[in-house]
């Protein structure tokens, strides 16, 4: 069996910089075997600039969108941008198939070897079939009105028979302001025990909408005709009012995460879901829909397990993680870029239940290969 032997100007190995020098060896087929001094590598190593890492995991991208790429402007706020979503994501359907198999090459060729993908419709099924890319699917359920939670949860349990094929599969919650308790409660019971995902707390009116019932977010009720004379708000923040729906998870990967707090945080760890808390940011959609940034500092701080994910390419110019990076150590420089590309490796496959595989440089594993320099382009294996 032959092996391959790659030398860079830095080796990141997923947990952080190997010493200088460092040669990474696999076989033909990309499986790691070692990473040892160059003086013990021999001859045949393939000099590289830059550095050389794992391949990127993607923890949160909208693949079915993707023919919504520019539809929607920049700078428009949350509920603007989900009313123009809602209305058009079902036009010019015969440009679907098509735009997904795009994004899906787009992400390949930056370097990104396998993603978390939200899915409402079966539109991604066909090109998940071929095998492309690895997809941890999330089969998202909405439905704000209890009347409706029974034909909601069995469209999607319908759904997820669907995708099951393709990959690892399960049901999850669209977002606290947009599921019913009622469906809140069978999507928990349906995911008990698996990774699950939320999007989460992404501007202030969904926020103001729970504690107090005027925001914003009234125009989206309006628009698809729900009567909020039922709601109550709770008075908290929209992630505390649906933690009881958190409990049941393996882990629950919150997406965005724009206006968490440290009072959030504080009943996370109250409830003793911290330790099953992972935070996808998601900077460059952020930047797109409100202008804004995740508090990097405070999730820091309180020591929160951090991925990185592109959204859909409705609220982003591009796929690629490695643009997310670039946005967050450009928001906040105190950040390191070792500490940026662990959560885009490592980190993001432990949120996938996928580092068997993928995420870093360990004997046995096949994480794929990404050269940056100036651009983040993939080595083909």
């Amino acid at each position: 069996m032959g092996y391959r032997k790659f030398k860079a100007d830095q080796l990141f190995t997923g947990n952080g910089f190997a010493p200088r020098g460092s040669v990474l060896v696999t076989d033909e087929k990309g499986l790691i075997e070692a990473i040892i001094p160059q003086e013990e590598a021999g001859s045949d190593i393939k000099e590289l600039k830059g550095i050389l890492s794992p391949g990127f995991i993607n923890c949160h991208c909208h693949l079915e969108l993707s023919h919504l790429k520019g539809v929607v402007p920049p700078g428009t706020g949350m509920v603007p941008f989900l009313l123009a979503i809602m209305s058009q994501r079902n036009n010019h359907p015969h440009q679907i198939a098509d735009a997904i198999a795009k994004a899906e090459a787009e992400m390949l060729s930056t370097g990104i070897v396998a993603v978390g993908d939200i899915c409402n419709t079966d539109h991604t099924l066909s090109q998940k079939l071929k095998g492309g890319m690895f997809y941890r699917n999330f089969i998202e359920v909405s439905g704000f009105t209890g009347a409706a939670a029974g034909g909601r949860f069995q469209n999607a349990k319908a759904l997820l028979e669907a995708f099951t094929p393709t990959g690892p599969s399960a049901m999850v919650p669209h977002a606290p302001y947009s599921v019913s308790h009622e469906l809140f409660e069978l999507v928990a019971e349906q995911s008990a025990g698996q990774i699950i995902t939320m999007h989460n707390q992404e501007s202030e009116a969904e926020n103001e909408f729970f504690k107090s019932g005027n925001s914003e977010m009234r125009k989206l009720y309006e628009y698809i005709g729900v009567d909020l004379s039922f709601f109550s708000p709770p008075g908290s923040s929209s992630l505390q009012a649906v933690l009881p729906w958190l409990t049941r998870a393996a882990s629950t990967i919150l997406v965005h995460n724009v206006l968490t707090s440290q009072a959030d945080i504080d009943s996370l760890v109250k409830k003793g879901l911290m330790n099953r808390t992972i935070f996808c940011l998601c900077p460059n959609a952020n930047q797109y829909i409100n202008g804004s940034l995740p508090p990097v500092e405070l999730f820091l701080e309180n020591n929160a397990e951090i991925v990185l994910g592109t959204d859909s390419l409705a609220s982003n110019h591009q796929l690629s993680i490695y643009e997310e990076i670039k946005t967050i150590l450009k928001g906040f420089p105190q950040l390191t870029l070792e500490t940026a590309l662990q959560w885009a490796t490592i980190n993001g496959a432990r949120a996938l239940g996928i580092e068997d595989r993928y995420g870093s440089f360990e004997k046995g594993k096949q994480p794929g290969l990404v050269q940056i320099y100036e651009e983040t382009k993939p080595l083909k294996m």
